[in-house]
This record gives C-alpha cells, structure tokens and sequence, in this order.
C-alpha cells in the first residue's frame, strides 16, 4: 500500500467516524430532511428509538439506491454514500460518552470499508462472465451537459417560463460559442474553454441576476435569529467539532476520494478539476439558504456545511495537509457569520428564496439524467430490450407502494439488469 492509498484510507475513516460522531450528539446531520427532527429529540419530545427509525427512513434509500451505485467503478466516493450512513450510525448508537466512541468507531470502519470494497466491487465485476461495468460507466454520460439546464427550470419556477426560456436560451448559445471559438492562443501558450463549464457559468449568471432584482426590506431571517438565539448559541458552541469536519472534508476533497454529487463526480473521473469546482459551487449557491435557515431554526447545523469546503478542497488538490487548515477555518467562518448572513439575505428575498427553486430544479435533472443515462446503459448491454427494462423499471415504480426515489431509480435499474443478464448467461440465455 503507498502513502497515497493510505492517506486515503485515513481521511475517509476519520470522516466517517466524525461525522458519526457529530449525528450522536446532535451536532450536525448531512441530510436535510433529518435535520428538523433533530431538536425534537434534543428537546425530548421524542425518543432516541424514533429519531433513530426517521434517520433510517429518510437516508438509506438514498446511500443504497444513489450514494454507493453511483459511486460504484469510480475512486471517487459521492458524499451521500458517506455523510448519509454516518447520520444513520450516529442516531443508532446510544447517547452516552460510551455511545459517541461506539459511534466513532463504526463510521471510520465504514469508511474505510466503503472505499475498500468498491475497489473490491470493480475486482469482481472483471470476473463476471458478462463484465457490466464498461455499460455502467455510460449511465452518468448524460448528466454532465444536462447539469447545465437546472439554472434554467429554477428560473422557470422562480420567476415564469418567458425567463427559464431565455436563461435555456443563452445557455444552450453560450455551449455553441464555446465547442466552436473556445480555443485560442497567447503567445506560445494554447487555452481551451471547457463548453460545460462556459455555458453553466452563464447559466448560474442568469439565474442570480434575475433573482437579484427582486428586493425587499423584510426580516423574516433577523426574525429567527432573535426567536432561535439559543439554538445560535449551540452550534456557535460546537464550532471545533465542526470546523474539525470541515477541514476532514476538505482534506478529503482535495485527495480527490470524495465529490458532492454526481456531477463533480463525473467531471473529476474525466480529471476536470475545475468544472468540477464550478459545478460544486453553483450548488453550494443553492443550499446555503436552507442551512442556514435550518440551523438558526434546529440548532443543528450541516455536517458539510454549505458545502463550500468540498470547492476549497478541488482548488487546493493533492495538498491535505494546506486544505485541512483552510477547511477547518472556513468552517469556522461559517458558523461564526451564521446570523449575519441569514439576516443579510432578507434584504435580497429573491436570492433567499432561490435556493428552494435550485434544489428541486437539482433533483429533477438529475433524476432524468440518470434514467436517460440507465437507457443507454443497458442497451449497451443488450440492444433494445435494455430500453424495455428501464422504462418498465421507472413506470413500475411508480406504482410501488414504497417507491424508491426518482435519483436512485435508473442506478438500481442498471445494476439489477448486469446482475440478470450474468444469470441468464449462466444459464445460457444471453
């Protein structure tokens, strides 16, 4: 094992055990939908046994069907595979100085275990009679181009389809001058603008300038921090355990063995470090209105925070020793201006309430990148009939009285049909 593969190894199980860590005592969650339950534990209204049922509820479908498919024949592990187990792990384990250890202990196994038997996963997919993994690479091909139009349907539902148009518009104008005039030279030197980068960069333009122009004098956020100043107080309280996952992460980050989606992902598989930075913050844009409402309302802060660290991190690359630090202190910058950026953004509503309108523009792209993306796949693994699988999977769902959730549909879709067609060519059928 080299230095390299070791320093992995170590980053990802300290962020596991970490993060596990932050859940038990209620420090931090990664998943957003957990994080209001929280104080109604904290508060004891209801018991560990219930937060523990709702952690489990709202994150393992998306660390079984989205996090570990995704992250499946890549070095590089999406966060929800980690973050969200560690929310799991913590809220299982007891809440005691005994159960934090516990809890510890268990999320730096995972981790490392997760990164191990991926590794172990792509071994063994090679020694399938019917290796499924060059098909399953293609499922997240559409994703990379379909990431830019999310500026567009947010601007649609923030503001009217004339606008989403327009931003559609200039996006899809901005690709076309950039494949096409995007390269030239200076000097000795020859530059290449890369297109998906140039056309999400107008895109994000866009969608923050229409937002921009809708002003307001209210105090909706001022409102909180006055009413939720004791719950300030507490994540304020706690900022050395967050700023020690903050420079984790970042650490993390910049090793290149964890992104925060599937797109950075997938520009980081094809060594695209900066789109990858430019795709992390035109997220991280989105969610900073949520985790900082959030957390005034829970004190409960995000176990990435506005996952900004995660940027910091790809712009420093291969230097975790330097990304530890400045993680670790941005961390700090985060929660220390936690009020005065929450009350900031009540003089720009429409900046406020656009992060709403980017994560659910998110979710929906995604999700039908992905079954676009699984449609290809799986006709790369048997002409046509791989189209039949995906639509009937998708449409099925649909019907579940459990379904899973759209993101995780086209991954669990692929990986279900490489798993059907080596039984049917064990028995001779394929």
């Amino acid at each position: 094992m080299n230095i390299t593969t070791l320093i992995n190894y170590i980053l990802i199980g300290a962020v596991g055990g970490v993060g596990a860590i932050l859940a038990n005592r209620g420090i931090a969650v990664f998943n957003d939908g957990l994080r209001p339950i929280m104080p109604e534990y904290i508060e004891g209204k209801i018991t560990r046994k219930e937060l523990a049922a709702t952690s489990f509820a709202v994150s393992f479908g998306l660390i079984i069907g989205f996090g570990i498919p995704v992250s499946i024949g890549s070095t590089i592990l999406v966060a929800h595979s980690i973050l969200l187990a560690s929310d799991v792990i913590g809220t299982w384990t007891p809440d005691s100085n005994w159960g934090s250890t516990i809890a510890g202990v268990i999320g730096a196994i995972y981790g490392v275990g997760l990164l191990f038997g991926l590794s172990s996963i792509v071994a063994f997919f090679k020694m399938l009679p019917f290796n499924f993994l060059p098909a399953l690479s293609l499922m997240s091909g559409p994703i990379l181009l379909a990431f830019c139009a999310f500026p567009a349907l947010a601007v649609a539902r923030q503001h009217d389809p004339k606008k989403g148009f327009i931003t559609f518009g200039l996006t899809f104008l901005a690709y076309l001058i950039a494949t096409k005039f995007g390269t030239f030279k200076i000097g000795e030197f020859s530059i290449t603008l890369n297109a998906i980068g140039m056309a999400l960069l107008v895109a994000m333009i866009c969608m923050v300038y229409f937002a921009a122009q809708i002003k307001g004098e209210g105090n909706s956020n001022a409102s909180l921090v006055n009413v939720f100043s004791k719950r300030v107080g507490r994540i304020k309280g706690n900022w050395i355990w967050l700023s020690l996952m903050g420079g984790l992460i970042t650490a993390a980050s910049s090793m290149l063995i964890i992104a925060v989606d599937i797109l950075p992902q997938q520009l980081l598989v094809k060594n695209q470090v900066m789109e990858a930075a430019i795709a992390t913050l035109a997220r991280a844009v989105g969610f900073i209105p949520l985790v900082f409402s959030t957390a005034i309302v829970t004190g409960v802060y995000g176990m990435a925070g506005t996952t900004v660290i995660f940027v910091i991190g790809l712009l420093l690359k291969g230097q975790p020793i330097l990304a530890f630090v400045a993680g670790f202190i941005w961390m700090w910058i985060e929660v220390q201006l936690l009020s005065a950026t929450a009350k900031g953004l009540d003089k720009f509503p429409g900046l406020r309430d656009m992060g709403e309108h980017i994560r659910t523009s998110l979710q929906d792209t995604i999700a039908i990148a992905l079954l676009i993306g699984a449609a290809i796949a799986c006709d790369k693994m048997a002409p046509s009939i791989g189209f039949f699988w995906v639509i009937g999977f998708w449409l099925l769902n649909k019907k579940a009285k459990k379904p899973l959730v759209d993101m995780a549909v086209g991954p669990i879709a692929t990986i279900a049909f490489g798993i059907l067609l080596n039984i049917l060519r064990l028995i001779m059928l394929f």
